[in-house]
């Protein structure tokens, strides 16, 4: 369900028409959101992230080594707070590119 609702939010390509994928293969591991342009990963974490913040941790050091940044936001941030998440996501863009 949050993943949908993060789905939409950058589908609409409100971030100065940004083109995110969707459960784009990284390597080995699957990103929730990818902007390839960017190079930049958008990972909605439920609670189970807080059982393995381990191998979430080595995952995104991984992604980072490939030149990948990962951006990390929370079920209940992408919920209650969907405009910061993605005005979070616009600040990084901006900067970026």
């Amino acid at each position: 369900m949050t993943e949908a609702a993060m789905w939409r939010l950058l589908r609409s390509r409100a971030l100065d028409g940004l083109k995110f994928r969707r459960q784009m293969p990284v390597g080995v591991y699957v990103a929730d959101f990818c902007c390839p342009a960017l190079k930049l990963i958008v990972e909605v974490d439920g609670g189970v992230h807080r059982l393995r913040e381990d191998t979430d941790a080595r995952r995104d050091a991984w992604l980072t080594g490939q030149g990948f940044t990962v951006m990390r936001f929370s079920n209940e941030a992408v919920l209650r707070n969907p405009n910061l998440v993605l005005e979070a996501v616009r600040q990084h863009a901006a900067r970026s590119g």
